[in-house]
């Protein structure tokens, strides 16, 4: 139903596939009536479940009726758009019976049709029932929408929807594998918040050249949109510092100290996550780190010297430290620190670069945290002075590997190409 961390534009194989309930919602089978439609106490827990499944993301458009559908979401495969999930008899569910959600859900086929693997049933294949029974439940209250749904606008050979049988023979598996260890209750149920409801594996792992998730790699990172997904497993979130408690502060307001949610998890935390119990956040926060969480590495500050070093101080004082402080040290409620900055320390700089190159949009996540905007720098520094800029920041703040021009001019003409 949804789309997980993350998002609007994805360039890595299939990983729309982290997106949303595609592929036609239409006329059903059998009369659909709401198992215990008039339970209030399940239509609300049906209320909650849908927020954790970020159906909202890719379900709702920022102009259209709620649940209605028509989100774009493009891919490498062409384009699909987010289905009516309203309980209208036309366009959307409304004539599905509870039996016919738990498919589209666990098997990807609805009454009249299969699914592309753009609806992430590959996660949503362990939901409960009772879970699924809830969130049908639910949108079988809300107000219909007589609105049409779109047609995939897919290539060759991808528009051919049978081929989607074969690919589920071939990917489709009933359990994800673990990137964590644990035993503890906590951690069995974070694991089913993280791997199915909130189907992080969707954008978190690195994808096949059919778009299947390599399950070798679960939770590693995934370049699928301009802002990367990256790594989340219990040694990538280590590598970059991370807490339980830095990762509780993510999930529930949007900033931790080593930045704020970017890109499609933006959209995450906006729609899904600062909605989640307490409870359920510190399980997903045991999940994703173990029941026995690694140690965080500690930053490594230097006072680096050269040339370049010296062009990118002051590139940084002239363009950033006035939001980001000279020492690197942010701005409550304006602007993230660069210092232990997890885009800073990262191996992989593109999400660094393409930040600066794009800026950030205003965040506002509900009423407990805001940022202003970031302007992007693509129109006023060369790909050097970029380079020099995030060296300086690197080397100062976060000791990670060195920035090339080539680097920056690679994720300049990424942003030309429309991803």
């Amino acid at each position: 139903m949804m789309r997980a961390f993350l998002p609007r534009a994805a360039a890595g194989a299939i990983t729309v596939a982290v997106l949303a309930l595609l592929g036609g919602c239409g006329k059903g089978g059998s009369g659909a009536t709401a198992p215990a439609a008039s339970n209030k106490e399940m239509v609300e827990r049906g209320r909650y479940l849908a927020k954790l499944a970020d159906c909202a993301a890719c379900h709702t458009t920022a102009s259209g009726a709620q649940w209605a559908g028509g989100v774009e979401l493009k891919s490498p495969f062409g384009t699909f758009y987010g289905t009516n999930i309203t309980p209208d008899k036309e366009h959307g569910i409304g004539s599905w019976s509870a039996d016919e959600f738990y498919a589209a859900l666990r098997d990807g086929v609805t009454p009249d049709k299969h699914l592309y693997p753009a609806m992430p049933y590959t996660s949503y294949r362990s939901m409960a029932r009772a879970d699924s029974d809830a969130i049908y439940a639910y949108l079988m209250q809300v107000k219909p929408a007589r609105v049409a749904n779109k047609e995939p606008d897919l290539k060759f050979p991808y528009n051919m929807r049978f081929g989607v049988r074969f690919w589920n023979m071939l990917f489709l598996k009933d359990e994800l594998t673990d990137a964590s260890q644990g035993q503890s209750a906590e951690w069995k149920r974070g694991r089913y918040l993280s791997n199915t409801l909130g189907h992080c594996a969707e954008c978190h792992t690195p994808r096949g050249a059919l778009g299947q998730m390599d399950l070798s790699r679960t939770l590693t990172g995934n370049r699928m949109a301009r802002i990367g997904a990256p790594d989340i497993t219990p040694a990538g979130l280590a590598a970059m510092g991370w807490t339980e408690a830095d990762l509780a502060s993510l999930l529930t307001t949007g900033v931790a100290p080593q930045g704020s949610a970017t890109g499609e998890m933006f959209e995450v935390v906006h729609l899904s996550t600062q909605y989640m119990q307490p409870g359920d956040v510190k399980a997903m926060t045991t999940y994703l780190m173990g029941d026995k969480p690694l140690a965080p590495q500690a930053l490594k500050l230097a006072n680096p010297t050269g040339a370049d070093i010296d062009a990118g101080r002051r590139t940084y004082i002239a363009v950033c430290a006035g939001c980001h402080g000279l020492d690197g040290g942010g701005k409550p409620h304006v602007a993230v620190p660069m210092k232990g900055n997890s885009s800073v320390r990262s191996a992989d700089p593109h999400n660094l670069i393409a930040v600066t190159l794009d800026g950030i949009a205003a965040q506002h996540f509900g009423d407990r945290e805001s940022m202003q905007e970031m302007p992007g720098f693509a129109g006023k520094l060369a790909d050097k002075e970029v380079a020099d800029l995030a060296n300086y920041m690197r080397a100062s703040w976060g000791g990670a590997a060195r920035v090339s021009e080539a680097q920056v001019k690679a994720v300049r003409d990424e942003a030309g190409k429309g991803h």
